[in-house]
């Protein structure tokens, strides 16, 4: 496991200000009980790990064959249906959306192996990321990777109520190997992806799923 380069300036920031509050404890901490200081060292110290655990990237083996689609990142499956995808194919998709909650790894990951053909960051709101309209009216980023065989899968990282940040490393006409990493996104967000309607389903709404190694769907 690693931790991800997007957070190597949150987590020294975070550990100079751990150091800062720990010695503030200590020095003037001195007519606390022993109970009391215990306590308030222990906020930091938790928050500290979870920050630390945000940012982790797991070492995953993984297979991607030619017509799977794998998931892009972990978390729990929120949405499968059928929708109009306005920006892009602007027809009928099967969506599959992927709700990532803070204790999630935040990394995420090409779905299909091809060629991105289309790139297009939104700026917009923070609403909930499980909020309807969140597809359409959050800060998010549109990618449309082309496959060898012309099939095309639409996915759009999500910025959610306290991620203010996308990051994504891919650019049109770059050729991309399906389960490497493509983007991050900072603090509880979600991912939605756009099928074609003979696409076979192979999670279920509710499902906990895990970026790189779980299997959405087969083109």
């Amino acid at each position: 496991m690693k931790l991800h380069k997007e957070g190597y300036g949150i987590i020294i920031a975070s550990i100079i200000l751990y150091v800062l509050i720990e010695f503030g404890i200590i020095n003037f901490g001195k007519d606390f009980s022993i109970t009391s200081i215990v306590l308030l060292s222990l906020l930091p110290t938790l928050l500290l790990a979870s920050i630390i655990q945000f940012f982790r990237v797991p070492k995953r083996d993984f297979v991607c064959e030619e017509n799977d689609v794998i998931c892009p990142a972990d978390g729990k499956i929120v949405v499968i249906e059928e929708v109009d995808e306005t920006e892009y194919f602007k027809d009928r998709r099967i969506q599959i959306s992927i709700f990532m909650s803070p204790t999630n790894v935040h990394a995420n990951f090409n779905p299909v192996s091809g060629e991105i053909v289309y790139s297009k960051y939104h700026p917009g709101k923070f609403l909930v990321a499980w909020h309807p309209k969140s597809s359409t009216e959050n800060e998010r980023t549109t990618i449309v990777t082309k496959t060898k065989k012309g099939t095309e899968i639409l996915f759009r990282q999500i910025a959610g109520a306290l991620a203010r940040r996308i990051c994504f490393y891919v650019k049109e006409g770059q050729q991309v190997q399906g389960g490497t990493e493509f983007g991050f996104i900072k603090f509880g967000s979600r991912i939605d992806l756009f099928l074609p309607l003979n696409a076979k389903v192979h999670v279920t709404l509710n499902q906990k799923v895990k970026g790189q190694l779980t299997k959405l769907a087969e083109l």
